[in-house]
């Protein structure tokens, strides 16, 4: 016989200023991840808005707030646009391989690269390779690091480009936390590939959706998210496709440089 399912124990995080948006407060709702059933426990609650961090996932639960929004591509429509194309025929010759969730020197030290270019005095900076290691490896659920190479002549790993620590839900990938080199100035658009090579995968793999995490409406940061289409958000009456007209009017506000922003909800979640 099979261990009954333990319907899991939610805990609520104390209000703390918000990293999106100015003058708001944020705080979260949470469960730990553990046990046989962990990996039906984080497919259900994706489904429902959650993140994962290590062995905890959690949402937004903010009293005054609900800007932040579930996000996730409809894999088997996308369709990328000539810019999209462009950036795909461009990146094209890079070897992509779904590693299992064990970090390596360097994953960390490109890591620091980038936050060192796109967020100095973030508090990730502060991570050593203890930390990274963690954030990687303490997993409950399907795993991976996916890594982006150079290809090399000889057939031997070329250099890291960028990476993405991504997990496989029972209805699409969930992409973590992304980083690249951002000094490759034959490479614009490296973070904004990765998500596309993620859609592509997904769709190859008969898998529907992929989960970009949470849209701030009103945070500048959080706008390239909507370059993706069709694109469905939660919603108090389940998963909608955003209206065409407002994706249309936020895709104009989206940032021109390639940037997708450092996911403040993992910032001292890893930390012991």
């Amino acid at each position: 016989m099979t261990a009954p399912f333990r319907f899991p124990r939610f805990f609520v995080t104390n209000p703390s200023p918000c990293p999106y948006l100015p003058g708001k407060s944020e705080r979260k709702v949470f469960t730990e991840l553990n046990g046989d059933n962990a990996a039906e426990l984080n497919d259900a609650l994706g489904r429902i808005g959650f993140r994962r961090s290590q062995n905890v996932a959690y949402r937004p639960s903010c009293a005054d707030c609900s800007a932040c929004v579930s996000v996730r591509v409809v894999a088997g429509e996308f369709q990328p646009n000539a810019t999209q194309r462009k950036l795909l025929r461009r990146n094209s010759d890079l070897v992509v391989t779904a590693c299992k969730p064990w970090s390596t020197e360097e994953q960390y030290t490109l890591l620091q690269r980038y936050l060192q270019a796109r967020h100095p005095g973030g508090g990730m900076t502060e991570m050593d390779e203890m930390d990274f290691a963690d954030m990687v490896e303490q997993t409950p659920v399907d795993s991976y690091i996916v890594e982006y190479r150079e290809a090399t002549m000889d057939g031997r790993p070329g250099k890291l480009v960028g990476a993405c620590l991504t997990d496989r839900q029972g209805d699409g990938l969930s992409m973590i936390y992304s980083f690249f080199d951002t000094e490759l100035a034959e490479r614009p658009g490296l973070g904004n590939y990765i998500i596309m090579d993620h859609i592509l995968r997904a769709a190859k793999a008969g898998l529907p959706y992929v989960y970009l995490g949470y849209w701030v409406d009103g945070s500048q940061r959080m706008q390239y998210k909507v370059r993706y289409r069709p694109l469905e958000k939660l919603s108090r009456t389940g998963w909608v496709r955003f209206d065409p007209d407002e994706q249309v009017e936020a895709v104009r506000e989206v940032p021109q440089r390639d940037e997708p922003p450092l996911p403040v909800e993992l910032v001292g979640m890893f930390r012991k």
